[in-house]
């Protein structure tokens, strides 16, 4: 057996455990919750009210409450949840929004109010929907009193600066609602997808179940006729009892042979303390005992996989090697696992007969095809020109998730 590894193992190793270690501020600058182009607009907008301000800056004093009101603005956001949230946390969202309203007196010109809207929705991700509505209509209220009483504008002047205010947050909150329904839609998949890996774990285990059945309850019950006839005939025929005796040891070693195969099956990858090409090199050498000659080779340098992809490269790897060992009469079996930048090739080939005339991909190969398309690759399988048979997996290094 050969193992060709790629220079980037160690590496791969040493960036995992700089990423466990990464500071809790840059996780936070990190964080998954928070919608990408809310950051993207936060940060503009903060830069244009600095550079608006700057235009015509007020005293000392001004400058000194604006400068700290904005960097008290930056902080909380570095520090908001974008989920439902408990705790000390919870308040942080009303505070970074009353944080964005003092602005406006700060002498922001109103360039700050596009950062007010952003904390409106804030709001509807950490408490609710209602709570945002409720804040927006306070919010309206008010903005319509300020013009009228401290403006001095008439009704419909002050109407028409309330208006905007309310249509823009109007959109913010529709654009937070689906936001959050796609966030509901997301997590209630990974609960279907947890079930149906549930059923796919029984189906398989219903299907073990009836093989061993089949093959190690037929190895058994010939031990026993045997036995049994040895019984029979150890006292008038002692020649025919002694035959039964090396049929049933005969039959026990199949049977014993059988029952390390699915030892081999049921272990699980996490118990094989390695990932990606090790742990499928090494669950090619456990197929060395069965008089198969396994050659596995990597190619290109290893990348980490997600957890999804490496089990099916594991199960298809396991799957190969055991039709080969049952069915295919085969003496040389090559598996080859390829890293490329988007995609990672697992191909499996041996040179026995190839596929029966007559024959269909049994439950095996199909399931694993189902669970390749479901992490977004391709399983084929089938005889090679030259001859024997070859199973080709084709699956995405990274499995894109859309919400």
């Amino acid at each position: 057996m050969t193992m060709v590894m790629g220079p980037q193992e160690d590496h791969t190793a040493r960036a995992r455990l700089e990423s466990s270690d990464m500071p809790s501020s840059l996780a936070r600058l990190r964080n998954p919750d928070r919608p990408h182009l809310f950051s993207v607009v936060f940060w503009v907008v903060l830069a244009g009210t600095a550079i608006a301000y700057t235009s015509h800056p007020g005293t000392p004093v001004q400058i000194v409450v604006f400068s700290a009101d904005l960097t008290l603005v930056a902080v909380l956001w570095l520090l908001l949840p974008w989920r439902h949230a408990t705790g000390w946390r919870r308040p942080v969202a009303v505070v970074f929004l009353l944080t964005t309203l003092t602005l406006g007196p700060a002498g922001s010109d109103e360039v700050h109010m596009l950062l007010t809207l952003i904390a409106i929705a804030n709001v509807a991700f950490v408490h609710d929907m209602r709570a945002a509505t409720v804040i927006i209509g306070c919010l309206s209220v008010v903005l319509f009193v300020l013009d009228v009483v401290m403006y001095d504008r008439g009704p419909m002047d002050a109407l028409g600066q309330t208006v905007p205010f309310v249509v823009f947050s109007s959109f913010v909150l529709g654009m937070t609602s689906a936001v959050l329904e796609a966030r509901r839609r997301r997590a209630e998949a990974q609960r279907l997808l947890a079930r149906v890996r549930e059923l796919t774990v029984a189906q398989e285990r219903a299907r073990m179940g009836a093989e061993m059945h089949d093959s190690i309850g037929h190895h058994l019950t010939v031990v026993k006729m045997s036995l049994e006839n040895a019984e029979r005939f150890r006292s008038r025929r002692p020649e025919a009892a002694w035959e039964e005796v090396r049929l049933a040891k005969e039959t026990s070693v199949a049977a014993l042979a059988d029952a390390r195969r699915w030892v081999r099956a049921l272990r699980p990858l996490a118990l094989e303390g390695r990932v990606s090409g090790a742990a499928l090199e090494r669950l090619a050498a456990s197929f060395d005992g069965t008089g198969l000659v396994v050659r596995f080779e990597v190619e290109g340098e290893e990348v980490p996989l997600e957890p999804d992809v490496e089990l099916v490269l594991y199960r298809v790897l396991q799957e190969a090697l055991t039709n080969v060992v049952r069915h295919a009469g085969a003496r040389h079996v090559r598996g080859r696992l390829v890293f490329g930048c988007e995609r990672v090739v697992l191909v499996v080939a041996d040179n026995g007969g190839g596929r029966r005339a007559d024959a269909r991909d049994g439950f095996g190969l199909r399931s694993l095809a189902e669970r390749a398309h479901a992490v977004g690759g391709t399983l084929t399988a089938g005889d090679r020109p030259e001859g024997g048979f070859e199973v080709r997996a084709e699956l995405p290094v990274r499995v894109e998730v859309t919400s």
